[in-house]
């Protein structure tokens, strides 16, 4: 398919990649894109992997199914490295994005031969000094936009802002929390 970037989410249930993926879509859909987001579903349970999609495309999408050969890949608990094959079919076009505080050359051992770029990001660091706990969907989503280049960072944010702002009108410390993670996040991906 032309013109539409594929990214597939690995996180563990409870972290935020479905919803990071939910929210991906719904910004990139205010700002004209054609899009989907959506979860694949199993026996998830709190701290089980999970896997979640977007496409998002400047044409229709006629395509209704997992996917298999991303060009983006993001993962959310460095841990899944170990447990789940993060970079089968990524394009070596595209980029992986780990969430971790190490350095990418000690990650990339652990990612079955990949060669195609590779960025980390300390979402814990981020959401902490952002949001006072531990929520690493808000950084990452920022990452992967900031990584795949999928959406211009002004209309991100401003996109951004609109759904936090309507998502928690009557708690305007969980808005501006999130939009200074969202920010930070753009500055520490490696």
């Amino acid at each position: 398919m032309n013109n539409c970037v594929e990214i597939r989410w690995h996180g563990r249930g409870g972290q935020g990649a479905k919803t990071a993926a939910l929210l991906l879509a719904d910004v990139a859909f205010k700002t004209g894109s054609f899009v989907q987001g959506f979860p694949e579903y199993g026996p998830e349970r709190m701290g089980a992997p999970i896997t979640a999609y977007n496409r998002i495309s400047k044409d229709e999408i006629r395509v209704h199914s997992n996917i298999y050969h991303p060009d983006f890949v993001v993962v959310v608990d460095e841990g899944l490295l170990e447990a789940v094959d993060v970079t089968n079919g990524l394009s070596e076009k595209g980029a992986i994005l780990i969430n971790s505080a190490k350095p990418k050359e000690e990650l990339i051992p652990h990612l079955n031969g990949y060669k195609g770029m590779v960025y980390t990001i300390d979402a814990r660091k981020v959401s902490k000094a952002c949001l006072g706990k531990y929520f690493p969907n808000t950084p990452m989503l920022a990452g992967i936009v900031k990584v795949s280049g999928v959406m211009d960072y002004v209309e991100f944010m401003s996109e951004m802002e609109t759904s936090f702002n309507h998502k928690f009108s009557s708690k305007p410390e969980v808005i501006e929390g999130n939009m200074n993670a969202l920010r930070m996040a753009f500055d520490e991906v490696k």
